[in-house]
Protein backbone atom coordinates (compact mmCIF):
# COMPACT_ATOMS: atom_id res chain seq x y z
CA UNK A 1 0.00 0.00 0.00
CA UNK A 2 2.90 2.38 0.77
CA UNK A 3 4.73 1.64 -2.48
CA UNK A 4 4.70 4.52 -4.97
CA UNK A 5 2.06 4.24 -7.66
CA UNK A 6 3.44 3.73 -11.15
CA UNK A 7 1.98 6.34 -13.55
CA UNK A 8 -0.14 4.82 -16.30
CA UNK A 9 -2.10 6.44 -19.13
CA UNK A 10 -4.05 3.19 -19.47
CA UNK A 11 -5.57 3.80 -16.05
CA UNK A 12 -7.40 6.84 -17.48
CA UNK A 13 -9.25 4.87 -20.15
CA UNK A 14 -12.23 4.18 -17.84
CA UNK A 15 -12.82 7.92 -17.55
CA UNK A 16 -12.50 8.31 -21.32
CA UNK A 17 -14.97 5.47 -21.78
CA UNK A 18 -17.46 7.19 -19.48
CA UNK A 19 -17.09 10.49 -21.36
CA UNK A 20 -17.39 8.74 -24.73
CA UNK A 21 -20.59 6.96 -23.70
CA UNK A 22 -22.17 9.99 -22.06
CA UNK A 23 -21.14 12.49 -24.74
CA UNK A 24 -21.70 10.10 -27.64
CA UNK A 25 -25.20 9.24 -26.47
CA UNK A 26 -25.98 12.93 -26.09
CA UNK A 27 -24.91 13.69 -29.65
CA UNK A 28 -26.83 10.68 -30.99
CA UNK A 29 -30.11 11.54 -29.29
CA UNK A 30 -29.79 15.24 -30.08
CA UNK A 31 -29.26 14.59 -33.79
CA UNK A 32 -32.33 12.34 -33.70
CA UNK A 33 -34.57 15.12 -32.47
CA UNK A 34 -34.52 14.71 -28.68
CA UNK A 35 -34.76 18.14 -27.03
CA UNK A 36 -32.84 16.92 -23.96
CA UNK A 37 -30.56 14.56 -25.84
CA UNK A 38 -27.69 14.80 -23.38
CA UNK A 39 -29.94 13.56 -20.60
CA UNK A 40 -31.36 10.44 -22.23
CA UNK A 41 -28.49 8.28 -20.98
CA UNK A 42 -28.17 9.08 -17.31
CA UNK A 43 -24.67 9.53 -15.96
CA UNK A 44 -24.95 6.88 -13.20
CA UNK A 45 -25.76 4.31 -15.90
CA UNK A 46 -23.11 5.53 -18.33
CA UNK A 47 -20.43 5.18 -15.66
CA UNK A 48 -21.08 1.46 -15.04
CA UNK A 49 -19.00 0.17 -18.01
CA UNK A 50 -16.22 2.53 -16.93
CA UNK A 51 -16.28 1.03 -13.44
CA UNK A 52 -16.07 -2.45 -14.91
CA UNK A 53 -13.04 -1.48 -17.01
CA UNK A 54 -11.35 0.23 -14.05
CA UNK A 55 -11.93 -2.86 -11.92
CA UNK A 56 -10.39 -5.04 -14.63
CA UNK A 57 -7.29 -2.82 -14.86
CA UNK A 58 -6.93 -2.92 -11.07
CA UNK A 59 -7.25 -6.72 -11.10
CA UNK A 60 -4.53 -6.96 -13.74
CA UNK A 61 -2.29 -4.91 -11.47
CA UNK A 62 -2.80 -7.38 -8.62
CA UNK A 63 -4.98 -4.97 -6.65
CA UNK A 64 -8.31 -5.71 -4.97
CA UNK A 65 -10.87 -3.91 -7.17
CA UNK A 66 -13.89 -4.31 -4.90
CA UNK A 67 -12.04 -3.14 -1.80
CA UNK A 68 -10.68 -0.12 -3.66
CA UNK A 69 -14.08 0.70 -5.12
CA UNK A 70 -15.83 0.53 -1.75
CA UNK A 71 -13.10 2.55 -0.08
CA UNK A 72 -13.58 5.31 -2.63
CA UNK A 73 -17.37 5.22 -2.38
CA UNK A 74 -17.23 5.26 1.41
CA UNK A 75 -14.83 8.20 1.64
CA UNK A 76 -16.08 10.62 4.31
CA UNK A 77 -16.09 13.54 1.87
CA UNK A 78 -18.22 11.60 -0.60
CA UNK A 79 -20.72 10.49 2.05
CA UNK A 80 -20.94 14.03 3.44
CA UNK A 81 -21.64 15.37 -0.05
CA UNK A 82 -24.47 12.88 -0.45
CA UNK A 83 -26.04 13.93 2.85
CA UNK A 84 -25.81 17.59 1.89
CA UNK A 85 -27.40 16.87 -1.49
CA UNK A 86 -30.39 15.20 0.18
CA UNK A 87 -30.94 18.01 2.68
CA UNK A 88 -30.56 20.64 -0.04
CA UNK A 89 -33.12 18.84 -2.20
CA UNK A 90 -35.59 18.72 0.67
CA UNK A 91 -35.17 22.42 1.42
CA UNK A 92 -35.62 23.38 -2.24
CA UNK A 93 -38.85 21.40 -2.63
CA UNK A 94 -40.39 22.62 0.64
CA UNK A 95 -39.48 26.22 -0.19
CA UNK A 96 -41.12 25.99 -3.59
CA UNK A 97 -44.19 24.28 -2.14
CA UNK A 98 -44.89 27.05 0.39
CA UNK A 99 -44.69 29.74 -2.34
CA UNK A 100 -41.34 31.25 -1.44
CA UNK A 101 -40.21 31.35 -5.09
CA UNK A 102 -43.38 33.22 -6.09
CA UNK A 103 -42.75 35.68 -3.26
CA UNK A 104 -39.24 36.49 -4.51
CA UNK A 105 -40.42 36.94 -8.09
CA UNK A 106 -43.34 39.16 -7.06
CA UNK A 107 -41.18 41.36 -4.83
CA UNK A 108 -38.44 41.62 -7.44
CA UNK A 109 -40.50 42.35 -10.57
CA UNK A 110 -43.45 44.35 -9.29
CA UNK A 111 -43.50 48.10 -10.05
CA UNK A 112 -40.22 48.05 -11.97
CA UNK A 113 -39.42 50.73 -14.58
CA UNK A 114 -39.45 49.26 -18.11
CA UNK A 115 -35.77 50.07 -18.65
CA UNK A 116 -34.91 47.98 -15.59
CA UNK A 117 -36.85 44.85 -16.53
CA UNK A 118 -33.88 42.90 -17.86
CA UNK A 119 -31.60 43.84 -14.94
CA UNK A 120 -34.43 43.00 -12.54
CA UNK A 121 -34.95 39.57 -14.10
CA UNK A 122 -31.22 38.94 -13.76
CA UNK A 123 -31.21 40.01 -10.10
CA UNK A 124 -34.34 38.02 -9.23
CA UNK A 125 -33.03 34.88 -10.95
CA UNK A 126 -29.71 35.38 -9.18
CA UNK A 127 -31.30 35.66 -5.75
CA UNK A 128 -33.53 32.64 -6.30
CA UNK A 129 -30.63 30.55 -7.55
CA UNK A 130 -28.45 31.79 -4.69
CA UNK A 131 -31.15 30.68 -2.26
CA UNK A 132 -32.11 27.41 -3.91
CA UNK A 133 -28.66 26.37 -5.10
CA UNK A 134 -29.96 25.17 -8.46
CA UNK A 135 -29.84 26.87 -11.85
CA UNK A 136 -32.28 24.40 -13.40
CA UNK A 137 -34.88 24.95 -10.69
CA UNK A 138 -34.45 28.70 -11.03
CA UNK A 139 -34.90 28.66 -14.80
CA UNK A 140 -37.97 26.44 -14.50
CA UNK A 141 -39.48 28.85 -11.93
CA UNK A 142 -38.56 32.21 -13.46
CA UNK A 143 -38.56 31.56 -17.24
CA UNK A 144 -42.38 31.31 -17.60
CA UNK A 145 -42.82 34.63 -15.78
CA UNK A 146 -39.98 36.18 -17.77
CA UNK A 147 -41.61 35.10 -21.01
CA UNK A 148 -44.82 36.77 -19.89
CA UNK A 149 -42.85 39.93 -19.22
CA UNK A 150 -41.27 39.60 -22.66
CA UNK A 151 -44.61 39.29 -24.40
CA UNK A 152 -46.06 42.23 -22.48
CA UNK A 153 -43.08 44.53 -22.99
CA UNK A 154 -41.91 43.60 -26.48
CA UNK A 155 -38.50 42.49 -25.30
CA UNK A 156 -36.65 39.92 -27.40
CA UNK A 157 -37.19 36.46 -25.88
CA UNK A 158 -33.54 35.52 -26.28
CA UNK A 159 -32.49 38.57 -24.24
CA UNK A 160 -35.04 37.84 -21.53
CA UNK A 161 -34.13 34.17 -21.23
CA UNK A 162 -30.43 35.03 -21.43
CA UNK A 163 -30.85 37.33 -18.43
CA UNK A 164 -32.60 34.56 -16.50
CA UNK A 165 -29.93 31.97 -17.36
CA UNK A 166 -27.21 34.46 -16.41
CA UNK A 167 -28.84 35.15 -13.06
CA UNK A 168 -29.32 31.44 -12.46
CA UNK A 169 -25.64 30.87 -13.23
CA UNK A 170 -24.61 33.69 -10.90
CA UNK A 171 -26.59 32.26 -7.99
CA UNK A 172 -25.66 28.65 -8.68
CA UNK A 173 -21.98 29.55 -8.74
CA UNK A 174 -22.13 31.48 -5.46
CA UNK A 175 -24.78 29.54 -3.53
CA UNK A 176 -23.61 27.79 -0.39
CA UNK A 177 -26.07 24.94 -1.00
CA UNK A 178 -25.37 24.46 -4.71
CA UNK A 179 -24.18 20.97 -5.60
CA UNK A 180 -21.35 22.49 -7.67
CA UNK A 181 -20.14 24.57 -4.71
CA UNK A 182 -20.44 21.58 -2.38
CA UNK A 183 -18.41 19.34 -4.68
CA UNK A 184 -15.81 22.05 -5.38
CA UNK A 185 -15.19 22.79 -1.71
CA UNK A 186 -15.11 19.16 -0.63
CA UNK A 187 -12.74 18.07 -3.41
CA UNK A 188 -10.36 21.01 -2.85
CA UNK A 189 -10.39 20.89 0.95
CA UNK A 190 -11.66 24.37 1.87
CA UNK A 191 -14.64 25.76 3.72
CA UNK A 192 -17.72 27.09 1.99
CA UNK A 193 -17.11 30.57 3.38
CA UNK A 194 -13.55 30.66 2.01
CA UNK A 195 -14.73 29.59 -1.42
CA UNK A 196 -17.59 32.13 -1.33
CA UNK A 197 -15.17 34.97 -0.61
CA UNK A 198 -12.93 34.01 -3.53
CA UNK A 199 -15.91 33.63 -5.87
CA UNK A 200 -17.50 36.88 -4.76
CA UNK A 201 -14.43 38.92 -5.75
CA UNK A 202 -14.88 37.78 -9.35
CA UNK A 203 -18.65 37.25 -9.57
CA UNK A 204 -19.66 40.67 -8.20
CA UNK A 205 -17.84 42.74 -10.88
CA UNK A 206 -19.24 40.44 -13.58
CA UNK A 207 -22.76 40.75 -12.15
CA UNK A 208 -22.57 44.56 -11.89
CA UNK A 209 -21.26 44.84 -15.43
CA UNK A 210 -24.03 42.52 -16.60
CA UNK A 211 -26.67 44.72 -14.93
CA UNK A 212 -25.25 47.75 -16.76
CA UNK A 213 -25.19 45.94 -20.11
CA UNK A 214 -28.74 44.63 -19.67
CA UNK A 215 -29.92 48.15 -18.88
CA UNK A 216 -28.91 49.31 -22.35
CA UNK A 217 -30.12 46.43 -24.52
CA UNK A 218 -33.70 45.99 -25.70
CA UNK A 219 -36.62 48.42 -25.78
CA UNK A 220 -39.61 47.90 -23.54
CA UNK A 221 -43.10 49.09 -22.70
CA UNK A 222 -44.59 49.24 -19.17
CA UNK A 223 -45.60 45.91 -17.62
CA UNK A 224 -48.59 45.40 -15.34
CA UNK A 225 -47.62 44.55 -11.74
CA UNK A 226 -47.67 40.88 -10.80
CA UNK A 227 -50.01 39.49 -8.17
CA UNK A 228 -48.66 40.32 -4.68
CA UNK A 229 -47.42 37.52 -2.40
CA UNK A 230 -46.54 37.59 1.31
CA UNK A 231 -43.02 38.90 1.83
CA UNK A 232 -42.66 36.71 4.93
CA UNK A 233 -42.20 33.69 2.70
CA UNK A 234 -38.64 34.73 1.81
CA UNK A 235 -37.55 34.56 5.47
CA UNK A 236 -36.37 30.89 5.24
CA UNK A 237 -34.04 31.91 2.40
CA UNK A 238 -32.67 34.84 4.37
CA UNK A 239 -32.06 32.63 7.41
CA UNK A 240 -30.21 30.04 5.31
CA UNK A 241 -28.06 32.71 3.67
CA UNK A 242 -27.33 34.42 6.97
CA UNK A 243 -26.33 31.24 8.79
CA UNK A 244 -24.17 30.07 5.90
CA UNK A 245 -22.35 33.38 5.58
CA UNK A 246 -21.83 33.36 9.36
CA UNK A 247 -19.81 30.16 8.95
CA UNK A 248 -22.33 27.70 10.41
CA UNK A 249 -21.84 24.11 9.23
CA UNK A 250 -23.81 23.48 6.04
CA UNK A 251 -25.58 20.45 7.56
CA UNK A 252 -26.89 22.64 10.37
CA UNK A 253 -27.78 25.43 7.93
CA UNK A 254 -29.88 23.15 5.74
CA UNK A 255 -31.52 21.42 8.70
CA UNK A 256 -32.56 24.74 10.23
CA UNK A 257 -33.76 25.99 6.84
CA UNK A 258 -35.85 22.86 6.35
CA UNK A 259 -37.53 23.26 9.74
CA UNK A 260 -38.12 27.01 9.32
CA UNK A 261 -39.56 26.56 5.81
CA UNK A 262 -41.95 23.94 7.13
CA UNK A 263 -43.05 26.18 9.99
CA UNK A 264 -43.73 29.12 7.67
CA UNK A 265 -45.62 26.82 5.32
CA UNK A 266 -47.84 25.61 8.17
CA UNK A 267 -48.85 29.19 9.04
CA UNK A 268 -48.85 30.93 5.64
CA UNK A 269 -49.52 28.28 2.97
CA UNK A 270 -52.84 26.62 2.24
CA UNK A 271 -53.28 22.87 2.77
CA UNK A 272 -49.74 22.47 4.08
CA UNK A 273 -49.98 19.90 6.84
CA UNK A 274 -47.46 17.49 8.29
CA UNK A 275 -48.15 14.86 5.62
CA UNK A 276 -47.63 17.39 2.81
CA UNK A 277 -44.44 18.61 4.48
CA UNK A 278 -43.03 15.09 4.70
CA UNK A 279 -44.05 14.41 1.10
CA UNK A 280 -42.23 17.47 -0.22
CA UNK A 281 -39.09 16.52 1.71
CA UNK A 282 -39.21 13.11 0.06
CA UNK A 283 -39.73 14.73 -3.35
CA UNK A 284 -36.58 16.73 -2.68
CA UNK A 285 -34.69 13.58 -1.78
CA UNK A 286 -35.86 11.94 -5.01
CA UNK A 287 -34.68 14.92 -7.05
CA UNK A 288 -31.17 14.31 -5.71
CA UNK A 289 -31.01 10.57 -6.29
CA UNK A 290 -29.11 10.87 -9.57
CA UNK A 291 -26.40 13.18 -8.27
CA UNK A 292 -26.13 11.16 -5.04
CA UNK A 293 -25.63 7.90 -6.92
CA UNK A 294 -23.18 9.54 -9.28
CA UNK A 295 -21.19 10.97 -6.37
CA UNK A 296 -20.80 7.51 -4.86
CA UNK A 297 -19.84 5.90 -8.17
CA UNK A 298 -17.43 8.68 -9.17
CA UNK A 299 -15.78 8.34 -5.76
CA UNK A 300 -15.22 4.66 -6.48
CA UNK A 301 -13.99 5.31 -10.03
CA UNK A 302 -11.58 7.97 -8.82
CA UNK A 303 -10.15 5.61 -6.21
CA UNK A 304 -9.61 2.91 -8.83
CA UNK A 305 -7.92 5.29 -11.26
CA UNK A 306 -5.73 6.71 -8.52
CA UNK A 307 -4.70 3.26 -7.31
CA UNK A 308 -3.77 2.16 -10.84
CA UNK A 309 -1.69 5.26 -11.61
CA UNK A 310 -4.04 7.32 -13.77
CA UNK A 311 -3.90 10.46 -11.66
CA UNK A 312 -0.14 10.15 -11.29
CA UNK A 313 0.20 10.06 -15.08
CA UNK A 314 -2.01 13.12 -15.46
CA UNK A 315 0.06 14.98 -12.88
CA UNK A 316 3.18 14.19 -14.92
CA UNK A 317 1.51 15.35 -18.15
CA UNK A 318 0.41 18.62 -16.61
CA UNK A 319 3.87 19.15 -15.19
CA UNK A 320 5.33 18.81 -18.69
CA UNK A 321 2.69 21.13 -20.08
CA UNK A 322 3.56 23.78 -17.50
CA UNK A 323 7.27 23.25 -18.30
CA UNK A 324 8.06 22.63 -14.69
CA UNK A 325 7.21 26.14 -13.48
CA UNK A 326 5.47 26.18 -10.10
CA UNK A 327 3.44 29.34 -10.59
CA UNK A 328 -0.08 30.02 -9.40
CA UNK A 329 -0.93 31.45 -12.80
CA UNK A 330 -0.03 28.20 -14.58
CA UNK A 331 -1.92 26.19 -11.97
CA UNK A 332 -5.07 28.30 -12.17
CA UNK A 333 -5.10 28.26 -15.97
CA UNK A 334 -4.65 24.48 -15.93
CA UNK A 335 -7.56 24.06 -13.49
CA UNK A 336 -9.73 26.37 -15.60
CA UNK A 337 -8.97 24.47 -18.79
CA UNK A 338 -9.55 21.13 -17.08
CA UNK A 339 -12.91 22.20 -15.66
CA UNK A 340 -14.19 23.78 -18.88
CA UNK A 341 -13.05 20.90 -21.09
CA UNK A 342 -14.64 18.30 -18.85
CA UNK A 343 -17.93 20.21 -18.84
CA UNK A 344 -17.91 20.42 -22.64
CA UNK A 345 -17.77 16.63 -22.77
CA UNK A 346 -20.26 15.96 -19.99
CA UNK A 347 -22.71 18.87 -20.46
CA UNK A 348 -23.15 18.88 -16.68
CA UNK A 349 -21.20 21.24 -14.42
CA UNK A 350 -21.58 19.10 -11.31
CA UNK A 351 -20.40 16.00 -13.15
CA UNK A 352 -17.47 17.98 -14.55
CA UNK A 353 -16.36 19.06 -11.07
CA UNK A 354 -16.83 15.56 -9.70
CA UNK A 355 -14.60 14.13 -12.42
CA UNK A 356 -11.92 16.80 -12.42
CA UNK A 357 -11.92 17.70 -8.73
CA UNK A 358 -9.24 15.24 -7.64
CA UNK A 359 -6.86 16.20 -10.42
CA UNK A 360 -7.52 19.91 -9.84
CA UNK A 361 -6.52 19.42 -6.22
CA UNK A 362 -3.24 17.81 -7.30
CA UNK A 363 -2.58 20.71 -9.70
CA UNK A 364 -3.30 23.22 -6.93
CA UNK A 365 -0.83 21.53 -4.61
CA UNK A 366 1.89 21.42 -7.25
CA UNK A 367 1.51 25.06 -8.31
CA UNK A 368 0.83 26.75 -4.98
CA UNK A 369 -2.83 27.55 -5.58
CA UNK A 370 -4.72 27.92 -2.27
CA UNK A 371 -7.62 25.46 -1.87
CA UNK A 372 -10.29 28.21 -1.85
CA UNK A 373 -8.89 29.71 -5.04
CA UNK A 374 -8.76 26.30 -6.71
CA UNK A 375 -12.37 25.58 -5.71
CA UNK A 376 -13.43 28.98 -7.03
CA UNK A 377 -11.73 28.57 -10.42
CA UNK A 378 -13.00 25.01 -10.74
CA UNK A 379 -16.60 26.04 -10.01
CA UNK A 380 -16.52 29.23 -12.09
CA UNK A 381 -15.36 27.61 -15.31
CA UNK A 382 -17.69 24.64 -14.98
CA UNK A 383 -20.64 27.02 -14.47
CA UNK A 384 -19.49 29.47 -17.17
CA UNK A 385 -19.14 26.68 -19.73
CA UNK A 386 -22.43 25.10 -18.73
CA UNK A 387 -24.20 28.45 -19.03
CA UNK A 388 -23.32 28.86 -22.72
CA UNK A 389 -23.43 25.25 -23.95
CA UNK A 390 -26.15 25.05 -26.63
CA UNK A 391 -26.71 21.40 -25.67
CA UNK A 392 -26.57 22.01 -21.91
CA UNK A 393 -29.67 21.42 -19.83
CA UNK A 394 -30.02 25.07 -18.80
CA UNK A 395 -30.16 26.45 -22.34
CA UNK A 396 -32.21 23.51 -23.64
CA UNK A 397 -34.82 24.02 -20.92
CA UNK A 398 -35.07 27.77 -21.53
CA UNK A 399 -35.09 27.29 -25.30
CA UNK A 400 -37.90 24.74 -25.12
CA UNK A 401 -39.97 27.00 -22.83
CA UNK A 402 -39.53 30.04 -25.06
CA UNK A 403 -39.37 28.41 -28.50
CA UNK A 404 -36.00 30.07 -29.08
CA UNK A 405 -32.91 28.69 -30.82
CA UNK A 406 -30.35 27.30 -28.32
CA UNK A 407 -27.58 28.93 -30.35
CA UNK A 408 -29.29 32.33 -30.09
CA UNK A 409 -29.60 31.85 -26.34
CA UNK A 410 -25.93 30.91 -25.96
CA UNK A 411 -24.93 34.32 -27.29
CA UNK A 412 -27.39 36.14 -25.03
CA UNK A 413 -26.12 34.88 -21.66
CA UNK A 414 -24.08 38.01 -21.01
CA UNK A 415 -23.14 37.12 -17.46
CA UNK A 416 -21.41 33.84 -18.32
CA UNK A 417 -19.25 35.45 -20.99
CA UNK A 418 -18.36 38.38 -18.75
CA UNK A 419 -17.56 36.17 -15.75
CA UNK A 420 -15.27 34.00 -17.86
CA UNK A 421 -13.48 37.04 -19.31
CA UNK A 422 -13.06 38.76 -15.91
CA UNK A 423 -11.76 35.59 -14.26
CA UNK A 424 -9.25 34.99 -17.06
CA UNK A 425 -8.09 38.60 -16.83
CA UNK A 426 -7.67 38.27 -13.06
CA UNK A 427 -5.61 35.11 -13.46
CA UNK A 428 -3.39 36.62 -16.15
CA UNK A 429 -2.76 40.00 -14.56
CA UNK A 430 -3.04 39.64 -10.80
CA UNK A 431 0.17 39.78 -8.76
CA UNK A 432 1.73 36.55 -7.50
CA UNK A 433 4.11 38.11 -4.98
CA UNK A 434 2.84 36.24 -1.96
CA UNK A 435 4.52 32.97 -1.16
CA UNK A 436 2.37 29.85 -1.59
CA UNK A 437 0.84 28.50 1.59
CA UNK A 438 1.64 24.94 2.69
CA UNK A 439 -1.12 23.21 0.75
CA UNK A 440 0.04 19.64 0.99
CA UNK A 441 -0.35 19.63 4.75
CA UNK A 442 -3.88 21.03 4.55
CA UNK A 443 -4.77 18.57 1.81
CA UNK A 444 -3.73 15.60 3.92
CA UNK A 445 -6.17 16.66 6.60
CA UNK A 446 -9.00 16.56 4.05
CA UNK A 447 -8.03 13.32 2.30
Amino acid sequence: MNAPVRPSALALTPLLLFLALFFGAGIYFTTHGEAMGFYQLRAPVAILPALALAAFIAWRRKLKPLDTLLEGMGDSNVVLMCLIFLLAGGFVEVSKAIGAVDAIVSLGIGHVHPALLLPSLFVVAGFISLSLGTSMGTIAAVAPIALGVSDASGLDRALVLGAVIGGATFGDNLSVISDTAIVATRTQGCTMREKFRENFKLALPAALLTVVVLGFVGETAPVAPLEPVSAWLIVPYLIVLGLALAGVDVIVVLSVGLVVAGAFGAFLAEDFGLAAYAGHIWDGFESMIEITLLSLLVGGLGALMKATGGLAWLAQAIGRFARGHKSRRAGELSIAALSATTDVFTANNTVAILISGGLARDIAQQHGVPPARAASVLDIFACVTQGVLPYGAQILLAASLGAVSPLALAGSVHYSWLLGAITLAAMLWSSRKRAPQPLAQAAEGQA
